[in-house]
Formats: C-alpha cells, structure tokens, sequence
C-alpha cells in the first residue's frame, strides 16, 4: 500500500487497517512455519505497511 493511500484515510479506517494488517502477518507467520508460504517477501512488505500505518496515526 501506497503512502497517499494511507493519508487519505480517516483514522477510524487506520485503526482497522492496522488490525487487519496485523492479523495477516501473524496468519503469514504461522503458514510460513508450516512450509505453506510461497512468497517470503510478502511478510516484509506487510511489515512495512504496518510500520507506515503506525507512522500517520501517530
């Protein structure tokens, strides 16, 4: 996810793109694990976005 995308979103819309951000990773984290993820970068960029998302609320 883009920066500008972030930016125009509400703080109401933050909060539930952080917890959903953060459910993905943790799903992420559990299925690499388990040898089912396919691409390990995903995890990365999830991190980032978390990361960008914390960023604009604060």
């Amino acid at each position: 996810m883009k920066i500008t995308e972030i930016r125009q979103k509400s703080k109401l819309e933050l909060q539930k793109l952080l917890q959903d951000s953060r459910e993905k990773l943790r799903q992420l984290r559990f299925d690499l694990a388990s040898g089912k993820v396919k691409n390990v970068r995903e995890i990365r960029m999830t991190r980032r976005d978390i990361a960008r998302i914390l960023t604009i609320i604060k």
